[in-house]
């Protein structure tokens, strides 16, 4: 089929392709996102499509390879249709079990099923596995449905119905009082009304107007916005459509960062396939709406994720932010009125326009709506991108998804909003996570990373990663964030190196909030946070470290005092190996000690370690672990008890 002349055209071919899905036929879906990916899943794919082949069985199973289907940590993932069998961690050798056991024999293989760590059940559907089933899934309802880069296979689904929608029975206006009416905000980070910016776009003056998609996701940990372009790119360009339709755009950029690969491939892909059918172009549909959009790589700079510095980039200039006003509404790409939304918030406007404003603002809270993705990562069990209601609580998605923390730990905190974020403290496990209620306790939504904290987390070498990530990532244009994050940086380093010195916190303190009142653009006003954070809430580990030079959690390297237990001493000689000063002394399969007056205090041997006999102690907790060795009788160590019963043993025999 060629290029779409009409709107009747389209919704004839809609009917078509509906109609051509057939929901009893056997299929198996295998994730195909970037995590997936490298777990094997290709492999997975081949070594399905090899069996199949083989049983000559392609008439009654088919494999489609889909987007992610968010439990990243179980990958390959997959699912088989139409019973929804959920098989996670799949590897190529299981292909041809499955498909005869199961795909074929309509058997469920009990030792590929998913094991639920909280009950130790065994779970066999896909909507059963409690990572899925807690989940409310409005833009992730796709992933894991359709095969990404199939234009046929996305409007079977109903896709692009909205963008006709709009343009059969809606006015620009009332396109953007939908949107305004569905409170949704940028998904971004700053929370911005998307409606309330698409008409500004729309009143400005000057006939040639631009829309950008914000596709340089940048904060450490964060992908929903390339699980996004990875899984339903149609339903992005869908959303930017209907946006352009809106605001009165006639030309369109999606700058997506090199680092995604499988994200940049597909935007191409779909996009040219729009573009031959008709659905953007000169004349969409046969209407009088004309839009094109061009696929622009970022080179990764951190920076570039704000609006003013992505523009620059888009122009060819180096990407550094310039003061505002003029808005990029106002004055954007090229100096003409320009419109910016990032992935997130693109793909939830074909939802809006499906259900309606008001249905969609029945979702969340009174100033947050609607659905947000998180990528759920750090020291939680299930990791992956969680889709839940605005207003879920910490607790839910921590516990009830994430399935709460690993090896029996206490929940510490979670930073939320990535580098430029805070620390949420276990006090505010049940805080509803919105816009609103995040920035009164000192952390902001941003993308949607969600890293959580145990108590092995030390919040001061946490605030440090950041601000050195952050810092690093400065493109040095004004001075409260090049110096300013030079001068915290140095402070923490000095905290962390066990050289605190009385004051540095209020200094610490001083010194973020001038960068956040001072600096020029986002990256400045939000790069204190991490640090502000910890500080308000774990202060205590702070004075620790400053006061007593002792580090609580136990992670700060120079301030811990290295010892070998001789309870838990093997004698491998693998701590011997690593260390760099040659400061352990013992003999093969005797208890090994460390010199104390040649320790550098680099962590090494605790490193190699595999008995767990190497520790990280305190000052205090070195010398009563010393006079508690002095007690010990060299007979009672670990290796010398074992040889001693072995002597008796032989002697006995």
């Amino acid at each position: 089929m060629g290029r779409l002349a009409s709107i009747s055209a389209f919704e004839e071919w809609q009917v078509g392709l509906k109609a051509g899905l057939d929901p009893s036929r056997k299929l198996i879906t295998i994730c195909g996102g970037t995590g997936c990916t490298a777990f094997g899943a290709r492999q997975v794919r081949e070594a399905f499509e090899e069996a199949i082949a083989q049983r000559g069985v392609g008439g009654q199973v088919g494999v489609k390879v889909t987007g992610c289907h968010g439990f990243c940590e179980k990958g390959p993932v997959l699912v088989i249709l139409p019973e929804e069998i959920f098989y996670p961690s799949v590897k190529a050798k299981d292909a041809p079990e499955i498909l005869d056991r199961t795909v074929l024999g309509g058997e469920v293989i009990e030792r590929l099923l998913y094991v639920d760590p909280a009950t130790g059940a065994r779970v066999v559907y896909n909507p059963d596995v409690p990572f899925y089933a807690k989940q409310k899934r409005g833009v992730f309802r796709l992933n894991g449905v359709i095969d990404p880069v199939s234009l046929e296979d996305y409007i079977a689904h109903g896709g692009y119905g909205a963008l006709v929608k709009a343009m059969t029975e809606m006015t620009p206006e009332q396109v953007i009082e939908e949107v305004r009416q569905a409170g949704l905000r940028g998904r971004g980070g700053a929370g911005f009304p998307t409606g309330v910016k698409w008409d500004m776009c729309r009143k400005a003056p000057g006939g040639e107007k631009y829309l950008i998609c914000n596709a340089d996701e940048g904060d450490p940990g964060a992908f929903m916005d390339r699980s996004l372009l990875e899984g339903v790119p149609h339903l992005v360009i869908e959303g930017m459509l209907i946006a352009a339709y809106a605001t009165g755009a006639s030309r369109g950029f999606v700058y997506v960062r090199a680092e995604y690969p499988i994200a940049v491939r597909h935007t191409y892909a779909t996009l040219k396939q729009a573009r031959e059918r008709g659905l953007l172009g000169e004349g969409i549909l046969g209407t009088s709406f004309s839009f094109d959009i061009e696929p622009r790589i970022g080179a990764g700079a951190f920076v570039c994720g704000e609006e003013t510095a992505l523009i620059a980039s888009l122009e060819g200039q180096r990407g550094m932010p310039r003061p505002r006003p003029p808005f990029p509404v106002q004055s954007g790409y090229l100096g003409k009125p320009t419109n910016i939304n990032n992935v997130e918030t693109f793909a939830n406007v074909p939802l809006i326009l499906a259900e309606g404003g008001e249905a969609y603002a029945s979702v969340g809270t009174a100033g947050s709506k609607g659905t947000k993705i998180f990528a759920l990562a750090g020291k939680v069990n299930n990791t992956g991108l969680v889709e839940v209601p605005m207003g879920a609580t910490i607790r839910q998605v921590v516990f009830d998804i994430g399935g709460g923390i690993p090896g029996g730990k206490s929940f510490k905190a979670v930073q939320m909003g990535g580098p430029s974020g805070g620390c949420v403290p276990a006090e505010f496990l049940d805080l509803p996570i919105d816009y609103d209620s995040l920035k009164q306790v000192g952390a902001i939504m941003g993308s949607g990373g969600l890293i959580v904290l145990d108590e092995e987390t030390c919040m001061v070498e946490l605030a440090r990663y950041f601000l050195e990530f952050t810092q690093n990532e400065s493109c040095g244009k004004c001075t409260p964030c090049r110096v300013g994050t030079k001068q915290m940086l140095a402070i923490l380093e000095r905290m962390t190196n066990g050289q605190g010195r009385p004051g540095d916190v209020e200094e610490l303190e001083r010194l973020g909030r001038t960068v956040k009142a001072t600096s020029l653009c986002g990256l400045g006003q939000t790069a204190p946070n991490p640090a502000l954070s910890t500080i308000r809430y774990f202060r205590e580990e702070y004075d620790a470290h400053v006061l007593r030079h002792e580090c609580p959690a136990g992670v700060c390297r120079s301030m811990l005092h290295y010892v070998i237990d001789p309870e838990h001493c093997v004698g491998c000689e693998l701590c011997t190996k690593a260390c760099p000063t040659h400061g352990i002394s013992g003999e093969l399969k005797e208890v090994h000690v460390i010199d104390q007056s040649r320790c550098i205090h680099c962590g090494g041997c605790r490193d190699a370690c595999r008995s767990g006999a190497v520790k990280g102690v305190s000052l205090a907790e070195m010398e009563a672990f010393m006079e508690r060795l002095a007690t010990m009788e060299p007979a009672k160590t670990w290796r010398s008890e074992k040889k001693a019963k072995g002597e008796r043993a032989k002697a006995k025999g």
